[in-house]
């Protein structure tokens, strides 16, 4: 099996995991990842998580033109925002994932560092994540938002909406995203409980020592 075939079927595979947990419903979310060539393997428009056909995927070549399969989600600007931004992204995930949807909506969440330190697994695998306001569903302007950020954020999340994730592959693309879900998760079930969080200083440490993006 060629390298490409079997990013297809990782992509596929990938993607059914993040819908049969529930983690995007329907025909929501997208995902990509970059080809040994430059190019761009896409989920298409319309299609589900849980059904991806690994010969329909939206195929571009290293010049961003579709040389193949379906035509691709409408959220291609915020793909390609990523890609263009971040020179070590090589997959990029976005669900429609409820808990963080729900942290995305209270009134008093950092913009500039949306998840509460609650563990260090999602400033490991995230760093901080921008919030980001509401847009209309294909609206180029997320793309924009993106790019306004100069490559210095590997997540955001669109208010009202759900979180994209930019990783060096789609594995970690993956990981990150279901990490992401899972800290948002932690912040509604103790909403309101007063739990204690990572301090300053423990944060510093992770920071430091597994050498994270934190600005």
């Amino acid at each position: 099996m060629s390298q490409e075939a079997q990013l297809r079927e990782q992509i596929c595979s990938l993607a059914k995991s993040l819908f049969d947990r529930g983690l995007t419903g329907g025909s929501t979310g997208n995902i990509s990842a970059r080809t040994e060539d430059g190019g761009l393997l896409v989920s298409p428009t319309g299609t589900s998580f849980g059904r991806l056909d690994p010969g329909r995927l939206s195929r571009f070549d290293n010049k961003g033109t579709l040389i193949g399969g379906d035509k691709p989600t409408k959220e291609m600007p915020l793909h390609s925002a990523f890609y263009d931004t971040r020179s070590t992204a090589g997959a990029v995930v976005h669900l429609h994932a409820c808990h963080s949807v729900a942290l995305s909506m209270m009134p008093d969440v950092d913009p500039d560092n949306f998840l509460p330190p609650l563990t260090p697994y999602a400033i490991m695998k995230l760093g901080k994540v921008k919030l980001l306001p509401f847009f209309l569903p294909g609206d180029a302007a997320m793309g924009e938002a993106v790019r306004g950020l100069a490559g210095k954020r590997s997540a955001v999340m669109l208010a009202n909406h759900g979180p994209v994730v930019a990783a060096k592959d789609v594995e970690a693309a993956c990981n990150a995203v279901e990490e992401l879900e899972d800290t948002a998760r932690l912040a509604m079930l103790t909403r309101g409980h007063s739990p204690r969080q990572l301090s300053e200083s423990q944060i510093k440490a992770l920071v430091t020592q597994f050498n994270i993006e934190w600005d």
